[in-house]
């Protein structure tokens, strides 16, 4: 007998040992999934990838057929558990029908007395259709999938008087103190769009440093022909609106060890705060005209020319106030203003962020207003002693630990107000010693009187808030149109558990309706629990589908890294939302990024339409007891921390793979909704990136699946309903039709961004659409251009 003849290619030896291989994996992982109360799928699969890989070991073409009913069953399994949804079917089916087409393809190398001549025939042209079945496959992937869109007529909206007010400039953060990032410009519309060219770019050389988490999230602001922009270390750039040129730069020598940025900074000229020319003589003695006032990283607040980028002498001591000042002694990088400076009526107001997660009795969260002329110091809100009204007294401080506000702030010249949105006391995640005051006004959003600093009112969007849900976003005022055809004075609160607040801004009074809804409790010790939590049921809730957090919704690139995530979800506690903190890992859904965050809401005004982008981030978490780490402070994950002061450290990281960086959960990861605020309704929703430059493991893939990605940094509206956005993993400026969700133009950049495009008219009376590119937030390339985009004479 010739065993040569029968001895199995070495070909086959190699798929056979990859089935088993993975056979036996599924089986004792589907085991062990099987005993945690999940699907019997994985070990059924598992036994019989063994035995298919063992017939072919042996060269027996039996195995190719069972391991074709293997993949029959895995399609209608696949079909029972999730029927149609496309994204969830990638782990289930992609590599198994991959390995069949292999397995069909490798049938003419069995042993010749293996099979009829028909049978092998039917198996390679199987193959090859199986190959195909598998190309259009991956090909749906650069499609959007989980798209919603209804028909729901645009109503027509009132452009406020401050919108029109220099239409064709862009000079605080959201534009107007309104904070919607809202243009009445129209130059560019839908039918032109695709016109666009870049007309410059301008490079200021301030790379930012990923190793220290340092990040360019500047929205530029355009004052009277100049733009300005605001790098991650505090300089100041003055680029020419019109060429791109750089005019000054100014660099303040701003240091801090960690997470620099400066996501604004604010213009200032006396001339219009005080037409009358009544300022006490002694402010103006330097005639600096305006300015640009930038809020530094290590507690500085600096006035420069507008003009030059030399420092404004007359405002506070020789052109800088100390915000260091009545703080207290604390580590450094532990209170920074990264959001920056805002100009509200003759007032700059700051606040600042402070380090989450390290101790109690962290620097305080107190926000000030200071004279945008002189930088005297008018008040100061310090929520946990009403009675310091602005420096508190020799040997004092502000209040240690109290709700910061790091996020933008608005401003109502009418009603006189600037709206602050608060975040939790820290540490973040334990709470059993707040006080009555950080009670009151962690995570809310709170109306202060300019005039006077003291709060009016306020409305809490967590109560005891364990989760690090800070209100992370610029409070959008807008005309909240009624079905009466009125409107309301409203403030619109974007949040990261995916809650959209809708409040009248004269009292705080909810305009839709807001429930009070039971949540579980918890069991850490000397913690208590709010047993109610505010959730905005008149509004849609964005990304709170809690179905993503059950083993149907786990996904994964190849059926073994998605039983790795089957099992640890059913090993994750979940006890519903506001789950709250345990040593037990459990889940945080929306994870503590969000939900929305600081890139913040944009209001189309003519039509009535809020746009909002989102994170879909899940976390897994747990505390650990401070007696059972020796003494150290251990690793916190991605946003965990020591918490020195209370019984417990924290641990907070991602639900992804730590191998492969993949979640553990569906896509999409980010998303963009328009919401029609005359009907309270979602008119569209889309994922938003792909993964072209990013994908697992960190690789940049070139291969734009249409995942969703998390976005990070907001949009702007146009009046020609044109909503432009930047702000996602993969580098590209898009413009989407604001009524019905369509991308209708798109351009690449050189690499991504986290900021909000801006459009304003230049020199040449162009619109032009600036965008600030800095790096995507989980890219390592960086970058320092700012980009305009505009319709040239040709176009």
């Amino acid at each position: 007998m010739n065993t040569l003849a029968t001895k199995p290619h070495f070909w086959l030896r190699i798929l056979s040992s990859l089935l088993i291989a993975t056979g036996i994996i599924l089986a004792i992982g589907g085991g062990y999934l099987v005993v945690l109360g999940g699907s019997w799928y994985y070990l059924i699969a598992g036994i019989a990838l063994v035995f298919s890989g063992s017939r072919i070991w042996h060269g027996k073409i039996d195995g190719v057929w069972i391991y074709l009913a293997i993949l029959a069953g895995t399609f209608l399994w696949n079909f029972y558990e999730i029927g149609f949804r496309f994204w969830g079917s990638v782990p289930r089916l992609a590599a198994p029908m991959f390995i069949g087409f292999l397995l069909l393809l490798s049938i003419g190398l069995f042993p010749k007395h293996e099979g009829t001549p028909r049978q092998r025939r039917l198996g390679f042209q199987g193959g090859l259709a199986l190959l195909a079945g598998f190309a259009i496959y991956i090909g749906a992937m650069v499609f959007p999938h989980g798209i919603v869109r209804n028909e729901i007529p645009v109503t027509a909206g009132q452009e406020t008087e401050i919108t029109l007010t220099r239409e064709g400039q862009w000079r605080e953060y959201g534009r107007t103190g309104e904070g919607i990032r809202y243009t009445p410009l129209d130059q560019i519309t839908k039918d032109n769009v695709h016109k666009l060219e870049v007309v410059w770019t301008a490079r200021h050389g301030q790379v930012p440093d990923l190793e220290k988490a340092n990040a360019d999230q500047n929205t530029p602001i355009f004052v009277d022909g100049t733009v300005y922009h605001c790098a991650y270390n505090n300089i100041v750039t003055a680029v020419d609106g019109t060429t791109g040129e750089i005019k000054w730069q100014f660099d303040p020598q701003a240091k801090a060890p960690i997470w620099m940025r400066c996501r604004s900074v604010a213009f200032v000229d006396p001339a219009e705060l005080d037409p009358a020319g009544t300022a006490p003589a002694g402010t103006a003695p330097e005639n600096c005209g305006p300015r640009i006032v930038v809020a530094t990283v290590d507690g500085r607040l600096i006035s420069v020319k507008a003009k030059d980028g030399t420092v404004c002498r007359s405002f506070g001591a020789n052109g800088v106030v100390d915000l260091l000042e009545g703080m207290g002694a604390f580590p450094e990088g532990q209170y920074m203003p990264t959001t920056g400076a805002t100009l509200a009526g003759d007032k700059i107001v700051i606040g600042g962020w402070v380090r989450d997660n390290q101790s109690t009795g962290e620097a305080p969260g107190v926000v000030r207003a200071f004279d945008a002329i002189s930088g005297d110091l008018k008040w100061a809100w310090d929520l946990g002693n009403p009675e310091i009204d602005t420096l508190p007294a020799e040997g004092e401080t502000y209040t240690r630990g109290t709700p910061n506000v790091w996020a933008p702030i608005s401003y109502d010249e009418d009603l006189n107000m600037v709206y602050l949105p608060t975040g939790n006391p820290t540490p973040d995640y334990w709470g059993g010693t707040r006080s009555e005051a950080d009670e009151k006004y962690g995570s809310s959003v709170v109306a202060v009187d300019l005039t006077t600093g003291k709060a009016v009112w306020h409305f809490q969007t967590v109560h005891h808030d364990l989760w690090d849900y800070d209100v992370p976003s610029q409070p959008a005022l807008i005309d909240f149109p009624k079905e009466d055809g009125t409107t309301v004075p409203a403030l619109v609160q974007t949040t990261k558990r995916g809650q959209i607040f809708v409040l009248d801004r004269r009292t705080g009074a909810p305009l839709t309706r807001v429930e009070e809804l039971p949540v579980p409790p918890g069991d850490a010790k000397g913690e208590r629990y709010s047993p109610t939590q505010p959730f905005s049921t008149g509004m849609p809730q964005i990304g709170t589908d809690e179905s993503i957090l059950d083993q149907h919704h786990t996904w994964g690139m190849t059926p073994v890294d998605h039983l790795i995530c089957r099992i640890r979800t059913l090993k994750t506690r979940w006890d519903g939302f506001m789950t709250p903190p345990s040593e037990e890992t459990y889940f945080q859904f929306p994870a503590q990024t969000g939900g929305m965050n600081w890139g913040s809401a944009s209001f189309d005004q003519s039509r009535n339409i809020l746009i909002v982008n989102d994170l879909r981030w899940i976390n897994r978490t747990y505390i650990i007891p401070q007696e059972s780490t020796g003494g150290k402070d251990l690793s916190g994950g991605s946003e965990g921390g020591p918490m020195h002061g209370t019984p417990y450290q924290i641990f907070v990281d991602y639900n992804l793979l730590p191998f492969s960086q993949t979640p553990c959960y569906e896509p999409p990861y980010g998303t963009m909704t328009a919401i029609d605020m005359a009907t309270r309704k979602v008119k569209w929703e889309i994922p938003m990136g792909t993964t072209r430059e990013i994908g697992p493991f960190g690789l940049k893939l070139s291969a734009p699946f249409n995942v969703g990605m998390p976005t990070l940094g907001g949009a702007m509206t146009t009046r020609s309903g044109l909503t432009f956005f930047a702000a996602t993993q993969d580098f590209f400026l898009r413009a989407i039709d604001t009524e019905t969700g369509e991308i209708v133009w798109k351009s690449p950049l050189p690499v991504g961004s986290q900021s909000a495009p801006i459009s304003y008219v230049d020199g040449k009376g162009r619109q032009i659409v600036l965008v600030q590119a800095a790096g995507a937030r989980r890219s390592k390339m960086r970058g320092d251009y700012l980009i305009a985009y505009a319709l040239t004479k040709e176009n």
